[in-house]
Protein backbone atom coordinates (compact mmCIF):
# COMPACT_ATOMS: atom_id res chain seq x y z
CA UNK A 1 0.00 0.00 0.00
CA UNK A 2 1.56 3.06 -1.11
CA UNK A 3 2.94 5.69 1.88
CA UNK A 4 1.38 9.37 1.28
CA UNK A 5 3.33 10.28 4.93
CA UNK A 6 5.55 12.34 2.58
CA UNK A 7 2.53 13.95 0.39
CA UNK A 8 -0.54 13.76 2.42
CA UNK A 9 -1.74 15.55 6.23
CA UNK A 10 -4.84 14.54 7.34
CA UNK A 11 -6.04 16.87 9.35
CA UNK A 12 -9.59 15.74 12.26
CA UNK A 13 -11.81 18.12 13.44
CA UNK A 14 -13.20 17.47 16.50
CA UNK A 15 -16.63 14.89 16.58
CA UNK A 16 -15.50 12.45 13.78
CA UNK A 17 -16.58 9.70 13.21
CA UNK A 18 -14.75 6.74 15.26
CA UNK A 19 -14.22 4.74 12.31
CA UNK A 20 -11.77 7.31 10.89
CA UNK A 21 -9.04 6.66 13.30
CA UNK A 22 -9.48 2.99 12.49
CA UNK A 23 -8.40 3.59 8.55
CA UNK A 24 -5.68 5.28 9.61
CA UNK A 25 -4.57 2.71 12.28
CA UNK A 26 -4.17 0.31 9.45
CA UNK A 27 -1.38 2.47 7.16
CA UNK A 28 1.44 3.37 10.38
CA UNK A 29 2.91 5.75 7.64
CA UNK A 30 -0.12 7.97 7.68
CA UNK A 31 0.62 10.94 9.73
CA UNK A 32 -3.13 11.93 11.36
CA UNK A 33 -3.45 15.26 13.39
CA UNK A 34 -6.39 15.78 15.23
CA UNK A 35 -7.23 18.56 16.72
CA UNK A 36 -10.24 20.54 18.25
CA UNK A 37 -12.55 23.09 16.75
CA UNK A 38 -14.75 26.08 18.03
CA UNK A 39 -18.20 26.08 17.65
CA UNK A 40 -17.47 29.41 15.89
CA UNK A 41 -14.85 27.94 13.27
CA UNK A 42 -17.66 25.29 12.26
CA UNK A 43 -18.91 27.83 9.65
CA UNK A 44 -15.63 27.97 8.01
CA UNK A 45 -15.92 24.44 7.18
CA UNK A 46 -17.85 23.30 3.48
CA UNK A 47 -21.35 22.90 5.35
CA UNK A 48 -20.75 24.62 8.38
CA UNK A 49 -20.28 21.80 10.23
CA UNK A 50 -18.33 18.99 11.24
CA UNK A 51 -16.25 16.51 10.74
CA UNK A 52 -14.36 17.62 7.96
CA UNK A 53 -11.46 15.70 6.49
CA UNK A 54 -8.50 18.09 4.85
CA UNK A 55 -6.14 16.25 2.56
CA UNK A 56 -3.74 18.73 1.44
CA UNK A 57 -5.70 21.42 1.86
CA UNK A 58 -8.74 20.21 -0.12
CA UNK A 59 -11.51 19.50 2.14
CA UNK A 60 -14.13 16.89 1.94
CA UNK A 61 -17.29 17.32 4.54
CA UNK A 62 -19.93 14.50 5.85
CA UNK A 63 -18.51 11.20 7.43
CA UNK A 64 -20.06 8.91 4.73
CA UNK A 65 -18.16 10.46 2.07
CA UNK A 66 -14.67 10.85 4.27
CA UNK A 67 -14.86 6.75 4.89
CA UNK A 68 -15.76 6.21 1.68
CA UNK A 69 -12.90 8.65 0.69
CA UNK A 70 -10.43 6.79 2.94
CA UNK A 71 -11.89 3.22 2.26
CA UNK A 72 -11.31 3.95 -1.63
CA UNK A 73 -7.80 5.64 -1.19
CA UNK A 74 -6.02 2.68 0.93
CA UNK A 75 -7.65 -0.54 -0.38
CA UNK A 76 -10.85 -0.89 1.57
CA UNK A 77 -14.00 -0.60 -0.27
CA UNK A 78 -14.07 -4.03 -2.08
CA UNK A 79 -11.61 -5.31 -5.13
CA UNK A 80 -14.46 -5.32 -7.65
CA UNK A 81 -17.24 -2.58 -8.64
CA UNK A 82 -19.54 -5.42 -7.62
CA UNK A 83 -17.89 -5.26 -4.09
CA UNK A 84 -17.86 -1.81 -3.76
CA UNK A 85 -21.23 -1.87 -4.84
CA UNK A 86 -22.26 -4.24 -2.00
CA UNK A 87 -20.30 -2.32 1.07
CA UNK A 88 -21.56 1.01 -0.08
CA UNK A 89 -25.39 -0.51 -0.08
CA UNK A 90 -24.46 -2.46 3.70
CA UNK A 91 -23.21 0.95 4.77
CA UNK A 92 -26.14 2.97 3.43
CA UNK A 93 -28.81 -0.12 4.79
CA UNK A 94 -26.95 0.75 7.83
CA UNK A 95 -27.48 4.87 7.69
CA UNK A 96 -31.10 3.77 7.06
CA UNK A 97 -31.50 2.05 10.93
CA UNK A 98 -29.47 4.47 12.43
CA UNK A 99 -32.02 7.05 11.53
CA UNK A 100 -34.79 5.20 14.00
CA UNK A 101 -32.38 4.80 15.95
CA UNK A 102 -31.39 8.91 16.28
CA UNK A 103 -35.10 9.04 16.98
CA UNK A 104 -34.99 7.44 20.07
CA UNK A 105 -31.70 8.67 21.42
CA UNK A 106 -32.96 12.26 20.54
CA UNK A 107 -36.39 11.85 22.06
CA UNK A 108 -34.20 10.32 25.60
CA UNK A 109 -31.93 13.42 25.24
CA UNK A 110 -34.69 16.13 25.20
CA UNK A 111 -36.07 14.27 27.83
CA UNK A 112 -39.45 13.56 26.43
CA UNK A 113 -41.80 11.69 28.30
CA UNK A 114 -41.32 7.74 29.78
CA UNK A 115 -44.31 6.20 27.35
CA UNK A 116 -43.27 8.31 24.86
CA UNK A 117 -39.74 6.96 24.60
CA UNK A 118 -41.43 3.61 24.63
CA UNK A 119 -43.76 4.24 21.58
CA UNK A 120 -40.44 5.46 19.41
CA UNK A 121 -38.48 2.22 20.90
CA UNK A 122 -41.27 -0.03 20.57
CA UNK A 123 -42.83 1.22 17.31
CA UNK A 124 -39.88 2.47 15.28
CA UNK A 125 -36.36 2.13 16.69
CA UNK A 126 -36.80 -2.05 17.64
CA UNK A 127 -38.37 -2.88 14.33
CA UNK A 128 -35.70 -1.01 12.37
CA UNK A 129 -33.36 -2.84 14.62
CA UNK A 130 -34.12 -6.62 14.15
CA UNK A 131 -34.92 -5.74 10.09
CA UNK A 132 -31.08 -4.51 9.73
CA UNK A 133 -29.72 -7.36 12.26
CA UNK A 134 -31.46 -10.03 9.78
CA UNK A 135 -30.35 -8.58 6.71
CA UNK A 136 -26.47 -8.33 8.51
CA UNK A 137 -27.14 -11.85 9.55
CA UNK A 138 -27.89 -13.10 6.34
CA UNK A 139 -25.05 -11.83 4.62
CA UNK A 140 -22.87 -13.53 7.37
CA UNK A 141 -25.06 -16.87 6.26
CA UNK A 142 -23.70 -16.66 3.10
CA UNK A 143 -19.73 -15.69 3.77
CA UNK A 144 -17.27 -18.22 2.74
CA UNK A 145 -15.23 -15.44 4.61
CA UNK A 146 -16.88 -14.29 7.21
CA UNK A 147 -16.36 -10.84 6.24
CA UNK A 148 -19.71 -8.82 5.19
CA UNK A 149 -18.64 -8.42 1.39
CA UNK A 150 -15.71 -10.74 0.18
CA UNK A 151 -12.83 -12.41 0.94
CA UNK A 152 -11.55 -9.42 2.77
CA UNK A 153 -11.90 -6.46 5.04
CA UNK A 154 -14.03 -3.50 4.03
CA UNK A 155 -15.06 -0.34 5.26
CA UNK A 156 -18.85 -1.91 5.59
CA UNK A 157 -17.31 -4.36 8.09
CA UNK A 158 -15.39 -1.66 9.82
CA UNK A 159 -18.69 0.50 10.19
CA UNK A 160 -20.59 -2.03 11.30
CA UNK A 161 -18.89 -3.46 13.78
CA UNK A 162 -17.91 -0.36 15.41
CA UNK A 163 -21.54 0.38 15.80
CA UNK A 164 -22.54 -2.72 16.94
CA UNK A 165 -20.45 -1.91 19.80
CA UNK A 166 -21.92 1.59 20.57
CA UNK A 167 -25.38 0.13 20.08
CA UNK A 168 -24.26 -2.77 22.79
CA UNK A 169 -23.37 -0.07 25.08
CA UNK A 170 -26.65 1.69 24.53
CA UNK A 171 -28.44 -1.95 25.77
CA UNK A 172 -29.81 -2.18 22.07
CA UNK A 173 -27.52 -4.95 20.98
CA UNK A 174 -27.14 -8.51 22.80
CA UNK A 175 -24.27 -10.40 21.88
CA UNK A 176 -25.84 -14.06 22.67
CA UNK A 177 -28.52 -13.44 20.29
CA UNK A 178 -26.85 -12.83 17.16
CA UNK A 179 -23.36 -14.99 17.11
CA UNK A 180 -22.28 -14.27 13.71
CA UNK A 181 -22.03 -10.77 14.18
CA UNK A 182 -20.11 -11.62 17.03
CA UNK A 183 -17.75 -13.33 15.28
CA UNK A 184 -17.52 -10.89 12.73
CA UNK A 185 -16.18 -8.12 15.35
CA UNK A 186 -13.88 -10.79 16.93
CA UNK A 187 -12.49 -11.25 13.25
CA UNK A 188 -12.20 -7.59 12.73
CA UNK A 189 -10.72 -6.46 15.98
CA UNK A 190 -8.49 -9.32 15.77
CA UNK A 191 -6.30 -7.49 12.88
CA UNK A 192 -3.31 -6.04 14.83
CA UNK A 193 -3.74 -2.17 13.81
CA UNK A 194 -7.49 -2.32 14.64
CA UNK A 195 -6.61 -4.56 18.27
CA UNK A 196 -4.19 -1.59 18.97
CA UNK A 197 -6.83 1.28 18.11
CA UNK A 198 -9.80 -0.43 20.22
CA UNK A 199 -7.46 -0.98 22.84
CA UNK A 200 -6.16 2.67 23.39
CA UNK A 201 -8.97 4.40 21.72
CA UNK A 202 -11.40 6.12 24.11
CA UNK A 203 -14.05 5.13 25.75
CA UNK A 204 -16.89 6.98 24.50
CA UNK A 205 -20.71 6.01 24.55
CA UNK A 206 -21.26 6.83 21.07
Amino acid sequence: MRSCFQKCTFEFYREINLQIPVFIGIDHTILGIVRSIEVEDKMKTPFGQVPVLSVDGFDIPQSAAIIRYLANKFGYAGKTPEEKAWADAIVDQFKDFMGSFRQLVMAQRAGKPADEIAKISSEVAIPARDSFFKIINGLLEKSKSGFLVGDGLTFADIVIVENITTLEKNQFFTASEHPKIVALREKVYAIPAIKNWVATRPDTQF
